[in-house]
This record gives C-alpha cells, sequence and structure tokens, in this order.
C-alpha cells in the first residue's frame, strides 16, 4: 500500500456479549489495520464473529473494551454527537438491502441527507448523480418493490455513498442476490472504489467474493483473528486452519481418498499450457491420481490449484513432490481438508 497510516485501526478490540446465565465472547484481542483506498474482505464461518466485528467498526455495537482509530481519533471516545458526525464517513450497505418502501429509489438516496439538514434541491441532484454512477438513472421513480435484487443493492450503495463517506462497510451484501448479479455488484464496488477513492471494507463468508475483488483478508475464527494477508498470499500459502477451510477443497468435493497422502499444488498463469504432470509422470515414472483441479483470478492475475493423490511409499512421494518444486511449481503436502 501507498498510505502510511490505516484508515481504521483497531486495537484490542474485544466484544462480549452478557445474558442472565452466561457470557458469549464473540471479539477477543482483535488487532487490525486497513489502509485508505484498499478494499478490504473479512470473512469468516457462520457466527464466527465478523458481522459483529464490522458493526463495531461504526460501533453500532459498542466494544466491551479496545480501541476503534479511525482516521487517527478513537472513536469509542467521542461524544454521541461527535460520533454521529464521525459515522457520516462510514457508509453501510447490508444484506437485505434496508431501503424505504414507501419512498420511491430518488427519495430513498435523497434520506440520509436530508436527514442530516442538507437543502432539499441539492439532495436531490447530489441522489441522481449517484443513481447515475450505480446505473439506475432510469429508476428514480420506481419504488423497492419494482426492483430486482441488484438494482435494491445498487439503490442501498447510492444510498451509503450520499454522505460522501471515506469508508463504506459491506455485511454480507451480495449473499442474498444469484451469482450472475454479485459479479455485477462486485464489479460495481470495484468501479467505486478506483473512481471515488473509498476504501472498501466486505464482509462475507464466501471466499469467491474475496479473490474477486479483495487487495487484502482477514480470516475471522471464532471470535479471534487467525490471519491477515494478501489475497494472493492466501490462496498459494494459507498459514492457519481457518484460512485453509477456504482455500482447500472440501471432502465432499474430493470424494473418497484411498490414501493418506496428497498434496496441494499452486501455479500461476505461465504454467497453464505446460503440461507439468504429464511430463512429472514420464519422467519420474510415478502415476498419481488428480482428485481435483481448479483455476482463479486473483486482484487480475491467474492462479491454478491442484490436489493429487501421492504415492504411499516415502521415496516415489518425495521425488514426485521434489520434481514439482524443481519446476518452480508451489507445493504443500497436506493431510487433512477442509470439512464439507
Amino acid at each position: 500500500m501507498t498510505e502510511t497510516a490505516p484508515i481504521i485501526q483497531l486495537r484490542h478490540l474485544t466484544k462480549v456479549f452478557s445474558s442472565k446465565d452466561d457470557e458469549v465472547t464473540a471479539l477477543d484481542d482483535i488487532n487490525l489495520d486497513i489502509y485508505s483506498g484498499e478494499i478490504f474482505g473479512i470473512i469468516g464461518m457462520s457466527g464466527a464473529g465478523k458481522s459483529t466485528l464490522v458493526r463495531c467498526i461504526n460501533l453500532l455495537e459498542r466494544p466491551s473494551s479496545g480501541q476503534v482509530i479511525f482516521d487517527g481519533e478513537d472513536i469509542v471516545t467521542l461524544p454521541t454527537s461527535s460520533l454521529n458526525q464521525r459515522r457520516k464517513q462510514m457508509g453501510m450497505i447490508f444484506q437485505q438491502f434496508n431501503l424505504l418502501m414507501q419512498r420511491t429509489t430518488l427519495s430513498n438516496v435523497c434520506f440520509p441527507m436530508l436527514l442530516g439538514g442538507s437543502d432539499k434541491t441539492q439532495a436531490i441532484e447530489r441522489a441522481k448523480e449517484l443513481l447515475e454512477i450505480v446505473g439506475l438513472s432510469d429508476k428514480a421513480n420506481v419504488y423497492p418493490a419494482q426492483l430486482s435484487g441488484g438494482q435494491k443493492q445498487r439503490v442501498a450503495i447510492a444510498r451509503a455513498l450520499a454522505t460522501n463517506p471515506k469508508v463504506l462497510l459491506c455485511d454480507e451484501a451480495t449473499s442474498a442476490l444469484d451469482p450472475a448479479t454479485t459479479q455485477a455488484i462486485l464489479s460495481l464496488l470495484k468501479d467505486i472504489n478506483q473512481r471515488l477513492n473509498i476504501t472498501i471494507v466486505i464482509i462475507t463468508h464466501e471466499m469467491s467474493v474475496i479473490e474477486k475483488v479483495c487487495q487484502r483478508v482477514a480470516i475471522i475464527d471464532d471470535g479471534c483473528l487467525a490471519e491477515v494477508s494478501t489475497v494472493e498470499e492466501l490462496f498459494v500459502n494459507p498459514k492457519s486452519a481457518a484460512a485453509r477451510k477456504f482455500i482447500l477443497p472440501s471432502e465432499t468435493v474430493l470424494g473418497p481418498i484411498s490414501s493418506n497422502r496428497y498434496c496441494r499444488l499452486v501455479f500461476n498463469g505461465s504454467y497453464a499450457s505446460e503440461p507439468i504432470i504429464a511430463n512429472m509422470v514420464m519422467d519420474c515414472k510415478e502415476a498419481v491420481s488428480i482428485l481435483y483441479a481448479d483455476m482463479k483470478s486473483i486482484d487480475g492475475k491467474t492462479f491454478g490449484h491442484m490436489v493429487l493423490q501421492l504415492p504411499d511409499d516415502e521415496r516415489s512421494a518425495t521425488k514426485v513432490t521434489s520434481y514439482l518444486k524443481m519446476k518452480g511449481v508451489t507445493v504443500e503436502e497436506v493431510d487433512h481438508v477442509s470439512e464439507s
């Protein structure tokens, strides 16, 4: 990143939910930096704490302890009036859109501006500009009930941009959408990030969303920060067990495995036209089974990964992995797969 200081800094952030009979630690000592202008992903399984984390960033959920430093200021310490002003600089979009059904799309986008005391004429002009940015200029006088899911989310994005935020928080913003619409919304978010230089934080449980638009990613597991890295590094070399769940294929995908040994290969697009596995079989005279293969596009680069079943014989298995490493392929012998 070219920025020298993060726009969001979480320091020892902890959130405990208490009831009469129990306490649940939703977030445990989270330390995280998010830099200005990046698209940052936060991923975790259901119940991992990722949505609680994003709601702590704008203090919709107040942390039990720790700091939320936004643009150099710890907003946890701010009085309500000052906090509300800061929140205007953090737009938010949700899984279920949260539009006002009795208002037109134009009126929905105007709403936060009018709520903040903006002139009505200026708010309408700004709303029209934002609807044009999200590709809905022709839907200004349409009500949400007449829109598709993707169109509703575009309105929600326009509304989130109405206060000229520095950060856009997206909490499972594509989870309710079909794959094609998801791709269109992610492309729109990437365009907004580049055009307006707005920092975007994407909360999701889908690795495909992270791979599509994010530069860096944090893995949340059972309320803890398991790993932070670039998306490319995470794909090539996941370090935590939580990260492996998102990167490695599941047992269901792999099917029954007759060997206790297998390895994951990672290679970039330059290897795509080379018959590496075929050459390895001929040169090493060792047969392997391909259990899984897939290609990914990460930040404009093409990567592939493959899972091979290794020979049970130690010497044969070593011959295979050594050959592949010699050819410049990233090879990681693994002894487990993701949960199905």
